[in-house]
């Protein structure tokens, strides 16, 4: 199995569920030092992301994002179409990303956030990468020469501690073996394992020594750790052998742990070592030292007296840097075995650092500002913001807020990590850029904080349409204007910016008699206006903008053209004739004289006046009434005749003439007189044999009045039921209008009236008119007794109604 499918298949997939539609975890382990290009792991698959939209069917495009710092240098890069992270060419140290002992071992890892855009889809996904050790560093002693002294009476298996060897690396990779080389059969080599795993090697004294004999013994020491390949290295073993001193001295407390403030003053005593010999003399001289698996910045930060055993503090402290400090302090009265104490320093934490804002952004800055549309959603994501603070407890508890009301704010993914999102919809017309600054601050006392400044700059979008400054434009201009004649800037506003302000103004109909100008919404008069004409012409005018997709606006446009005095007073006739009856009172009215101005106000307010009459006549400036001021008498005068002047009140004013005839007509005094027939008893025969349409009778009368008084009208009002007479209306020619039958033989009576037209009302006489159906008349006298005798009927009655039409039969045959 290669390397890569081994890190494809150890892939520890871990998700923690914060808020499923906003953050996930991924962790993977790999090893260090991987070659650029090794592919670590597949996002979408190892979070079941499908990249199918469920409600369509169609392919989702997710872009896969790594969030980044500026300036980083990334050991990770994520494929953005299919989300698959791969090494860089930047290599993983796991000794550079976790400085330390190799005895204490821990995890090492790193962590990385991939967004998944777009907006509507957007997920943070949190990766821990845990970095595996790879044995790339060699065990190293602390000396290439180490050099033991060994006191000449050591009984046989005596042991003495050899300064142990140290390799970055953990686990197997670190220190496994040590080997003694070149022994010489007086010394051997074993390994004590401490409880915290360190392997201490341990110089034997296998056969006894005499210093006399040999007092120094050259050998070398081999260290190897368990990493494949294995590595290793050597270093000098140098053992001088001393002369006797029997007893080694003995710490009081062989494990000590104290706390220390990290602000401690330097001089600080930390703790009071205390160690007894029960030699006397040179030999119980105890001497203290740092074992030397001190590291050198802990002896920088902490001094050890050797005569008195008190550590101090001589450097400042930070819990930051190192929270635990684990000292080997050795006790040694000359003799080849010290005694060894383990001190641990615990550094409590001050508040003396503030906190920590890792601002990374997930819309990339142009120089340093943020460019949002003012149509981007709610909710759109900026950044991803990560609070820390290097102290503890409530100390490093950190609240993170933005200090000033924006339309944004802070919403919470993981501890102390914040997305930066717009909190209501963006308007560019009402704010284009925001500059707010993001606070973290810790819970000590005093309290800490830190600030990040943020740059939002907005762009346009052509959501505003042109707006007029009113909806309805009034404009008014006096006719008889110039062609092109200025009338009216027409003006919008659009609080847009760019092309999406820039206006463009168009006519709408019903302006055929004005021009506009597209760009500066000038408004001129394209015709000459005529009041009279037309008064009030009403359209309307589009401002439209040139964004996409363009947005537009109307207003209404009223002009009222004013009037001037271009028009004359005009009489509705040119001759006014009025009718007046001879027997009217003195000032009656006797006609109106009616006339009209084009023009409008003053300008048509007319005055009239009678010209060349002898004040027979009263006339009415204003409502042109004329009354008599004469009694009239057809007889002494038939008619009057005058002028009548109009002027209107424009400045100048204009004026005009009429013409007015009275007539004095005559009163309908005489009723109409019948002359023909002469009596109401005289009779005509009509023999049945008569063509229809013939004249078979006559009436005419006469009227002594004139004119229209004078005119007859003749009309049967009674005695022609069955119509089979007519009377000319005008002449009084009775005609036949059908055959008779033989049932309208005998006499007929018809009543005829005769009425003039005259004014004021018509006079009217009636006559008989009688007619013998028949062959001959027989014998007349007869006749004549029948027309007596219908002298007993109601002239609204036929007569010989209910007792047989009369006739003249029986009587011509006697």
């Amino acid at each position: 199995m290669d390397l890569k499918h081994f890190y494809l298949l150890a892939a520890l997939v871990a998700c923690f569920w914060l808020d499923p539609a906003i953050a996930q975890e991924l962790i993977y382990p790999i090893r260090e030092e991987l070659q650029e290009n090794v592919l670590i792991g597949n996002i979408p698959k190892d979070l079941n992301i499908s990249h199918t939209n469920a409600a369509t069917g169609t392919s989702a495009n997710l872009v896969y994002r790594l969030v980044s710092k500026a300036g980083d240098k990334p050991l990770l890069r994520v494929l953005s179409s299919t989300g698959e992270i791969f090494t860089t060419s930047n290599r993983i140290d796991r000794e550079r990303l976790c400085p330390g002992p190799s005895y204490e071992e821990s995890e090492c890892s790193f962590e990385i956030e991939v967004v998944i855009l777009p907006n509507d889809y957007f997920r943070l996904i949190k990766i821990k990468i845990v970095v595996k050790d790879a044995n790339d560093n060699a065990p190293m002693f602390p000396s290439p020469v180490i050099n033991i002294s060994v006191p000449e009476n050591t009984p046989v298996n005596s042991r003495f501690a050899i300064p142990s060897a140290t390799d970055p690396d953990t686990g197997f990779n670190s220190v496994q073996h040590y080997e003694l080389v070149n022994g010489q059969s007086a010394f051997g080599l074993d390994i004590v394992e401490t409880p915290e795993g360190e392997k201490w090697p341990q110089l034997i004294v296998q056969q006894g020594l005499d210093r006399e004999l040999k007092d120094t013994y050259v050998m070398k020491v081999k260290v190897e750790d368990g990493g494949s390949p294995q590595k290793s290295s050597t270093a000098i073993l140098q053992v001088t052998v001393t002369d006797v001193n029997d007893n080694r001295p003995v710490f009081r407390e062989g494990q000590i742990e104290v706390h220390i403030p990290e602000n401690s003053p330097l001089g600080t005593s930390v703790v009071q070592l205390q160690a007894t010999d029960a030699d006397v003399g040179p030999n119980a001289d105890v001497r203290y030292m740092f074992g030397t698996q001190v590291s050198p910045a802990t002896k920088r930060l902490f001094s050890l007296n050797a005569t008195t055993g008190l550590i101090k503090v001589q450097q400042p402290l930070d819990r930051e840097e190192t929270a635990v400090h684990k000292l080997a302090v050795l006790a040694s009265d000359g003799s080849s075995s010290p005694a060894r104490a383990t001190v641990t320093i615990n550094v409590t934490d001050v508040n003396d650092n503030p906190p920590n804002i890792d601002l990374r952004y997930i819309i990339s800055p142009i120089n340093g500002t943020v460019f949002l549309s003012e149509k981007d959603p709610v909710n759109t994501k900026i950044a991803l913001i990560t609070v820390s603070d290097k102290d503890t407890d409530v100390n490093g508890k950190v609240i993170c807020f933005i200090e000033k009301d924006v339309p944004f704010h802070l919403k919470a993914v993981y501890d102390n990590q914040y997305l930066l999102e717009t909190s209501a919809l963006l308007d560019y017309e009402g704010t284009k850029e925001y500059n707010f600054k993001i606070v973290a601050s810790d819970s000590g006392k005093p309290s800490l904080n830190q600030t990040a400044l943020v740059r939002v700059r907005l762009e346009d979008e052509n959501d505003n349409p042109p707006v007029f400054s009113q909806p309805v434009i009034e404009l008014a201009v006096a006719e008889n204007n110039k062609r092109g004649l200025f009338l009216a800037a027409l003006s919008a506003t659009d609080d847009d910016s760019g092309k999406n302000a820039e206006i463009v103004y168009q006519l709408g109909p019903n302006a055929s008699f004005f021009d506009l100008d597209r760009r500066t919404g000038v408004l001129t008069a394209s015709r000459v206006f005529d009041r009279e004409e037309q008064e009030r012409f009403l359209f309307t005018v589009t401002a439209r903008d040139n964004g996409t997709p363009p947005l537009q606006s109307q207003a209404a446009v009223i002009v009222t053209v004013l009037d001037e005095n271009d028009n004359s007073p005009k009489f509705t006739h040119s001759h006014f004739q009025f009718f007046v009856s001879e027997n009217l009172p003195k000032y009656s009215t006797v006609g109106v004289i009616t006339v009209t101005d084009g023009d409008a106000g003053d300008n048509a307010a007319v005055s009239l006046a009678v010209l060349g009459d002898d004040d027979n006549f009263i006339l009415d400036p204003l409502t042109g009434v004329i009354k008599s001021n004469v009694s009239f008498d057809r007889e002494q005068q038939s008619s009057y005749t005058f002028d009548v002047r109009a002027v209107d009140s424009g400045r100048p004013p204009c004026s005009s003439s009429a013409k007015v005839t009275i007539n004095v007509i005559d009163v309908n005094d005489n009723v109409p007189v019948v002359i023909y027939p002469p009596s109401n008893t005289s009779f005509k025969l009509v023999p049945p044999s008569a063509i229809p349409g013939s004249v078979v009778a006559e009436v005419f009368a006469v009227d002594g009045d004139t004119g229209m008084n004078a005119e007859l009208k003749y009309a049967i009002v009674s005695g022609n039921g069955k119509g089979l007479f007519r009377i000319d209306p005008v002449t009084g020619n009775v005609t036949l209008e059908e055959k008779p039958a033989a049932a309208d033989v005998g006499l007929h009576r018809l009543v005829v009236n005769v009425s003039d037209l005259g004014y004021p009302k018509s006079l009217h006489t009636l006559v008989l008119v009688f007619l013998f159906l028949n062959d001959t008349v027989g014998n007349s006298s007869h006749v004549h007794d029948l027309i007596r005798r219908t002298m007993e009927t109601p002239l609204d009655r036929a007569i010989g109604e209910g007792a047989g039409r009369p006739t003249a039969t029986a009587p011509a045959t006697t």
